[in-house]
């Protein structure tokens, strides 16, 4: 039998030798969004010039505000590439240890649980379960409260939430693109107004019995960076509180300092009974996630020798937990959130300014901390024959994504909101870098004054292979 030989190997893509990125992409992965992002011209791939700045393949300079909120110290940051070094050369526990102590994971969840109770302390007794992302998180979390209330079949979700897309967490996201293929979901879901209070209360008092637990985002960020009003987040707690309802904060975009406090639901005035966290925890490295819930609560779920009836190969494993660990001291030990929340304070300014100085391409603006959003006008006005309403919407986000990379500026589209962009800059980024982007975003709107202007700017092969992609 000959010898297996592969296409490709480690050593040549180390090099730059692999070839075509795009056509590798578009042959064996997700080739339409490949080639969507390839007609608007910011597919990549990206070099990476230091922790806040990369360069495209044409040399052009950007200024990185992407990546979903997931990379609070950018790309590479040398503090945590060091730490990393240390860990594979010194380290000696087992990589996975899934029926044994590490103390990796159990450090990792008492550093957790110090910091919640350090702002919370209803916590203090709170346990830690590890998974790899934001939607394991939300799994977690859902089990955990159906556990804890089981007669309670129903869950409460909000307009606009995004929760993930695994299919616990996809019955949260209440979005027709993604939940019609795959409807009926489970669980029971009911969806409310985002920040009325009214609503909320009229649900509890007519059949809090068969409320599960209420899942909410203390700010809305693939929704386009909503901001809930004052005084909001405390009251649905109290609700739920007066009605023997779970509370579940989804701060897996919002926690750690992203939106300025280490828990946005917290400051706010709620203390969650589950709070979920994921994106800036890997440090940009590796994918983790954690669900924190009260004792009982925990216990509920993974009671005795039950306790092995929620699991994950992958969670708790000790590289994950130490670049977890680490990325949280980094976060500590930098004074990050508070440098988050001063930093933004300056963007939304200057945000806020553009959107009074372009009126014709800016829609509104939004932000919390280093969580920026967009929303723009329409490019067209009217229902486009073939074309579902929501392409047609994205395409002025799209257009502006293109636009901004084009002014070098690497930012990214919200999944939940389709006019909008956001920028999302780690928290640890220069001033005098901050303080570039926003010029740049503004040169931008400068050039570009309506969406149509925008449109124009599309060579028309493009736009004739955009439309083909839509038209499938």
């Amino acid at each position: 039998m000959a010898p297996t030989r592969l296409p490709h190997s480690t050593s040549e893509l180390l090099r730059g030798q692999v070839g075509d990125a795009l056509d590798l992409e578009t042959r064996h992965g997700n080739g339409d969004l490949m080639r969507v992002l390839d007609i608007l011209g910011i597919a990549g791939p990206f070099k990476v010039l230091n922790p806040w700045e990369l360069e495209d393949q044409e040399g052009r300079h950007l200024i990185h505000a992407g990546g979903y909120a997931a990379m609070p110290f950018g790309e590479a940051y040398p503090p945590l590439l060091d730490f990393v070094r240390e860990y594979l050369v010194n380290n000696h526990q087992l990589g996975l240890p899934q029926q044994s102590l590490s103390e990796w994971r159990g450090a990792l969840a008492a550093n957790l649980v110090a910091l919640l109770t350090s702002v919370a302390p209803s916590h203090a007794d709170s346990h830690a379960y590890f998974g790899n992302s934001g939607a394991e998180a939300i799994e977690a979390a859902l089990k955990m409260a159906r556990a804890t209330r089981p007669k309670a079949e129903q869950f409460i979700n909000f307009e606009h939430a995004y929760h993930g897309k695994t299919h616990g967490a996809l019955a949260l996201t209440p979005n027709e693109e993604y939940q019609a293929p795959f409807r009926p979901l489970a669980p029971d879901v009911r969806t409310l107004p985002y920040g009325d209070i009214d609503a909320l209360e009229n649900v509890l008092q007519r059949g809090a019995d068969r409320i599960c637990a209420i899942v909410i985002e203390p700010i809305q960020g693939e929704g386009g960076v909503i901001l809930p009003p004052a005084g909001y987040l405390r009251q649905v707690g109290e609700l739920a509180r007066k009605h023997g309802v779970l509370v579940i904060a989804d701060e897996i975009q919002t926690g750690l300092g992203r939106t300025g406090p280490w828990f946005a639901s917290v400051a706010a005035g709620m203390d969650p009974d589950i709070i979920t966290l994921a994106k800036p925890l890997g440090g940009g490295i590796v994918p983790v996630s954690a669900t924190i819930a009260r004792r009982s609560i925990y216990k509920a779920l993974l009671p005795g020798l039950a306790s092995k009836r929620h699991s994950t190969t992958f969670g708790g494993g000790s590289f994950a937990m130490a670049v977890a660990l680490k990325s949280l001291e980094l976060l500590v030990n930098e004074g990050l959130p508070e440098r988050s929340a001063t930093s933004g304070r300056y963007g939304l300014d200057r945000l806020t300014a553009m959107a009074k100085r372009f009126p014709g391409l800016v829609d509104s603006v939004r932000g919390a901390g280093m969580l920026f959003a967009v929303s723009l006008k329409p490019v067209v006005g009217f229902k486009v024959p073939g074309v579902s309403e929501e392409d047609v919407q994205t395409l002025a986000a799209a257009l502006f994504l293109r636009e901004l990379h084009q002014g070098g500026v690497h930012g990214c589209y919200s999944t939940n909101a389709s006019r909008t962009a956001r920028l999302t800059p780690p928290l640890n980024q220069p001033q005098e870098t901050l303080v570039e982007m926003f010029d740049r975003v503004e040169a931008v709107m400068a050039k570009n004054p309506t969406p149509l202007a925008m449109l124009k700017k599309l060579p028309l092969p493009r736009m004739l292979k955009l439309a083909r992609v839509a038209l499938g």
